[in-house]
């Protein structure tokens, strides 16, 4: 995806950020969201 089509118009964001980067946003992989710069994965 491109980064633009994490943004709303109004620049915010649904998606999750990584609570440990805090720059990256989460992967959703359907049972479990997953960031892949430093491997924090939550599970659903």
């Amino acid at each position: 995806m491109a980064r633009h089509e994490y943004y709303n118009d109004d620049g915010t964001t649904d998606k999750e950020q990584c609570p440990r980067c805090g720059d990256t946003f989460l992967g959703d992989y359907g049972d479990r969201l997953h960031c892949g710069k430093c491997s924090y994965t939550e599970f659903n």
